[in-house]
């Protein structure tokens, strides 16, 4: 069906040409010379886009412009005036006009006004499908050859781009051979890992990523020194994708400065992942440094409740001098105090906020019915983060920082997968629960499936029992056990899920912003 075109102007008769050239394009075009009959069409047919003369007798065209949009306002409206006057502008473009044009008009303004409106999407869906075939080969055959780990962020950062591109395309053909290539990309990853993860811990190897445990040190500690003043936002499980599409809404106050992966350690899970963070020490060290701040797999308790005195020690570790507030956001009430009270912490040179949201929404999702019907793959996940975050108190926080122009770092501990493929595992009652990680004794698990540690103290990780050990989910899988195995796999299929080795939860944004 040939899109339709309204076009109200008093003058319509000496519009024929433009008329003719836009229905030898293929469009439909139907015709008034009044402001009332436009409104009386657009009651009783079907329009794609209207064109509307601004100086027409009867009502004007900003009257009827204002009568289609409060019950049309999806309806795009071209207006097309003589008059160059800023107030006529204004009080179209208040009423959500769609383009704007100026007599005497030729028919190719006109066409490009109606490609833009209407067919738009579809032009821009095009060139995108063209440009990631292109790019299709050269990620596919960099993949075939060996990596080190920047590339690999280089490679990781092409497939977001593409992944949110693609996600506004038409073309789900398109977007199936794209996940087929992130499985693959993910696939050769995960054997990058297994490869290189304990080297990196033992510094065995001179190229070795930025992780949870050195991200202070080297990235975050030379920026607070150079300031007055930053705050340093943690956001619990915040993907590299997630960042990409709330980035927008903090460039409106905030120049990025830098944006970087950097690699999460292993189980990539808030206890292991964040504390170290906080002391600048992996797993193992913290318990046989810090015992009293480290709560055991199998033990009851909060995991992550000694953060601040971490933090503190680190500091001392690296000289001291740097002097902080700590604030953790569990829920909206805490973050709306904290919005409320900001000026009440500003006199030290650090504020550490750790933000709790994207978590919860991860959980949630896996929990809650109604969450997995709002996010039921990527980019609706994506989308209910952008919903979050533009109605949170964490963005008026920012607002505020930006206003007292206080620069902010913005970082995670590690992202999350949607997960679709079991994996068999069983072990004993003390196995910890996580789907995407296991420690335990006697596990018993395919080992073509996971990726293995046998001696948890060749990866710096706790050792609760003398023959425990650590296996990771690789890619999209999840450990499932044998028992109930039909439901257990049912009921987490497709949730989001962290703690293992992919590509979404080890390389994470590390962001630092500086206000405009």
């Amino acid at each position: 069906m040939n899109e339709r075109i309204l076009w109200a102007d008093d003058e319509i008769d000496l519009l024929k040409p433009h008329i003719l050239f836009l229905q030898g394009k293929g469009y439909d075009v139907v015709t008034t010379n009044s402001g009332a009959e436009a409104l009386d069409l657009i009651e009783d047919e079907r329009f794609d886009i209207v064109f509307l003369d601004e100086n027409m007798p009867g009502l004007t065209g900003v009257e009827t412009l204002e009568r289609i949009k409060s019950k049309f306002p999806a309806l795009p409206v071209v207006m097309i005036t003589k008059s160059e006057e800023e107030t006529i502008m204004n009080d179209a473009i208040g009423s959500n006009i769609s383009d704007y044009l100026i007599k005497p008009v030729n028919p190719n303004q006109i066409l490009l006004a109606v490609k833009k409106n209407l067919e738009n999407r579809k032009l821009v869906s095009e060139k995108t499908s063209m440009a990631y075939q292109r790019e299709f080969r050269e990620i596919g055959s960099r993949l075939s050859v060996s990596l080190d780990f920047d590339e690999w962020t280089e490679i990781f950062k092409q497939l977001v781009h593409w992944e949110l591109e693609l996600s506004r395309s038409q073309n789900e053909s398109l977007r199936d051979i794209f996940l087929m290539q992130k499985g693959e990309a993910n696939n050769v990853f995960a054997r990058f890992v297994k490869e290189n993860y304990i080297p990196w811990l033992k510094g065995q190897t001179e190229k070795k990523p930025v992780l949870s445990h050195t991200l202070f040190r080297e990235k975050c500690l030379p920026i607070i020194k150079k300031q007055n003043k930053t705050f340093l936002i943690i956001i619990d499980n915040l993907r590299f994708d997630q960042w990409k599409v709330i980035r927008p809404r903090i460039e409106e106050m905030y120049r990025l400065v830098n944006e970087e992966v950097y690699c999460g350690i292993l189980p990539t899970a808030t206890q292991y992942a964040r504390n170290a963070f906080f002391a600048g020490l992996l797993p193992g060290e913290i318990q046989k440094r810090f015992p009293k701040y480290w709560v055991r797999e199998r033990d009851e308790g909060a995991r992550n409740q000694y953060e601040k005195e971490l933090l503190e020690e680190q500091i001392k570790r690296l000289g001291g001098g740097v002097s902080f507030h700590y604030h953790k956001i569990l829920n909206l009430t805490a973050g709306k105090k904290l919005s409320q009270t900001l000026n009440d912490y500003l006199d030290k040179q650090l504020n550490v906020l750790v933000y709790n949201f994207v978590d919860m929404l991860s959980h949630s999702r896996t929990e809650m019915e109604v969450i997995k019907e709002l996010a039921d793959d990527e980019a609706a996940y994506r989308s209910l983060t952008v919903s979050w975050f533009d109605h949170s108190p964490l963005l008026d926080i920012i607002r505020q920082l930006a206003d007292k122009k206080i620069p902010v770092i913005i970082t995670t501990d590690h992202g999350s997968v949607l997960v679709h493929n079991p994996t068999k595992v069983v072990g004993d009652k003390n196995t910890n629960t996580n789907l995407r990680y296991k420690t335990g004794k006697n596990l018993q698990y395919d080992t073509k499936e996971v990726f293995e540690i046998k001696n948890p103290e060749d990866a710096y990780l706790p050792r609760d029992h003398v023959s425990a050990n650590f296996i990771f989910a690789l890619e999209n899988r999840f450990f499932a056990y044998p028992n109930n195995y039909n439901y257990y796999v049912n009921y987490y299929r497709n949730t989001f899920q962290h703690g293992g080795v992919s590509l979404d939860e080890m390389m994470v944004p590390f962001v630092y912003l500086t206000p405009k």
